[in-house]
């Protein structure tokens, strides 16, 4: 017979079995079995976090950037309550992170006792952010509760798991399961394409002329096939969370440039959409007032996303790497896109870019001399900030679909942490991380984590002292009213010096590129601030989410 372990040993054992290599997460009374257990085997990374807000924007951002399951520890109560906001946005953004919490004792749940982080239904609260939750009720469930949230949280539409093990089964034995180091989570297959209906799809393909395809979060593993559709001549727009699907230097590429007047325009002459892997959500296409051609098929994995957003002419139910390539394979060959199409798209491109880095004034040349001195590999991460709304977000290039890190639900003091995520994930890779002084100082408690990991991460800080997003609406809506947006911020070299970090002041556009390779090539994390206030006020351009939203047909 196996000899026993406890629950808490056993689920270091489960994590080690299912390839997991790093975790983050805050010790506390209600984990340190589990933590011990990680602790005593030292196979696991365990990134301490100064909060469970932040390590949960670590385990969605280390998500991301591996395309493996992040993993958060957090404790009971208000521990569990702090990493709310991290999953909410790793749902919004399909992050698959499993995250284990501790739970009171199994006499005291739910029954209102005042024990210590007691909450009343603490799995309702975690079910109400989560893509699913779980309580683990007796010892011997702990294995396939386990086994049943990672896959969850893996199988597309992926997304956040929260499983509760109470505090005294995680200190209770149960027979070491047999087989443990050969253990693979049971993923489902993906989902393949009908026959007929790619049929369907193809013939009305077929009769386009001015093709375009929008590529989504779901189609970032379809890289090869994204490809085949430029190649026949395709323009490729993406979501914020596809982008760099394919190289966004590529000529056919207009990617985040959808919404922007000129590319709108665009749109409506083409005749025909597929969108693949996205849902089309009412963030970027202006609560879904954005002109998208017709026809539009729709391709995605999962069935409630048919006519969610915009209505579709034809749904295909099937993974998108699987639909486009099954559709691609009656296309090639046989498509006849208008001769001068791929090059009306080349040079709208061109002329949009430069536009686009005219009206930025000051800021115009920010993103072609950060991109000169990352390397082509490295990673782009950002917060929500002035700078990152206009130019970060659609003409600064990806080369890569795990290349950038975005909030993509809008919240802001997520940047930090979601740097030093993206770090411990890729420890090859260089990592830029932009935030606004707002946003850096909102999780600024994960400052220190970044200097006690030694994890090495460029903080980009753009300094306005204060919330840039929200003085421009407040310019728009309230006169010129600027209430509460300002701060007096600590000063940001000292913070620096604090942490024993190296520390850059960029005071003109010209000093910004070398100041930035200097602390790219530097180990460990660095500092860099742009004071904005040298530099020049940046031109308004925030356009508010309308009042009255509505679904487009």
């Amino acid at each position: 017979m196996s000899d026993d372990i406890t629950v808490g040993d056993f689920v270091a054992e489960f994590l080690q079995a299912i390839g997991v290599s790093a975790a983050f997460g805050v010790v506390s009374v209600h984990n340190t079995p589990m933590l011990d257990a990680i602790g005593r085997r030292n196979a696991i990374r365990f990134i301490r976090s100064r909060g469970e807000a932040g390590a949960g924007s670590m385990a969605d951002a280390y998500a991301r950037v591996t395309g493996s399951l992040g993993v958060l520890f957090t404790s009971t109560g208000p521990g569990a309550a702090n990493a709310c906001g991290a999953l909410v946005e790793a749902r919004f953004s399909g992050s698959p992170v499993l995250h284990i919490t501790g739970q009171t004792a199994r006499a005291n749940v739910d029954r209102g006792r005042g024990t210590v982080h007691d909450v009343p239904d603490q799995l309702g609260m975690l079910k109400s952010v989560s893509k699913a939750a779980y309580r683990v009720r007796a010892p011997e469930h702990t294995i396939g509760i386990l086994s049943q949230a990672a896959t969850e949280a893996l199988t597309s539409p992926t997304g956040p798991v929260s499983v509760e093990i109470p505090i005294d089964i995680q200190r209770s034995l149960l027979p070491r399961p047999g087989g443990l180091a050969d253990f693979k989570l049971p993923l489902p297959t993906p989902k393949q394409a009908d026959e007929k209906e790619l049929d369907e799809l193809a013939k009305m393909t077929l009769k386009a002329r001015r093709p375009m395809l929008w590529s989504g979060n779901g189609a970032r593993h379809a890289t090869e096939e994204v490809q085949r559709f430029a190649d026949m001549g395709f323009g490729v727009i993406t979501s914020l969370a596809g982008r760099g699907v394919i190289p966004e230097d590529h000529p056919l590429v207009l990617g985040c440039l959808k919404d922007t007047p000129r590319v709108e325009e665009f749109l409506r002459t083409a005749d025909l959409l597929i969108i693949a892997g996205s849902r089309v959500r009412g963030h970027e296409t202006r609560e879904f007032d954005l002109h998208l051609p017709s026809p539009r098929i729709q391709i995605d994995i999962d069935p409630a996303a048919n006519g969610r957003t915009y209505d579709t002419d034809l749904f295909l139910c099937a993974d998108a790497k699987i639909g486009l390539a099954g559709l691609a394979d009656k296309l090639e060959g046989n498509i006849q896109v208008e001769a001068g199409f791929p090059k009306e798209i080349e040079t709208l491109k061109n002329d949009v870019i430069k536009e686009y880095k005219s009206y930025l004034g000051p800021y115009g040349t920010f993103s072609d001399r950060l991109r000169k001195v990352l390397p082509q590999d490295g990673i782009w991460v950002r917060d929500i900030t002035l700078n990152n709304s206009t130019w970060g977000n659609r003409i600064f290039p990806l080369y890569g679909p795990r290349d950038g890190v975005f909030a993509l639900g809008a919240a802001i003091g997520m940047g930090l942490a979601h740097g030093i995520g993206a770090a411990i994930g890729a420890p090859e890779k260089k990592v830029l991380c932009m935030c606004g002084d707002g946003g850096f100082f909102m999780g600024f408690a994960e400052f220190w984590t970044a200097a006690q990991e030694g994890v090495d991460v460029v903080l980009l800080i753009m300094n306005d002292g204060g919330y840039g997003v929200i003085k421009h609406i407040q310019d728009i809506f309230h006169e010129g009213r600027h209430y509460f947006a300002d701060f007096e911020n600590p000063s940001l070299e000292g913070c620096a010096k604090l942490a024993d970090m190296p520390y850059w002041c960029v005071n003109s556009p010209s000093e910004l590129d070398p100041a930035v390779t200097s602390a790219l090539e530097i180990p460990g994390p660095a500092l860099v601030e742009v004071d904005m206030s040298k530099i020049g006020e940046f031109p308004r351009y925030f356009v508010p989410p309308k009042a009255d939203t509505k679904y487009a047909r």
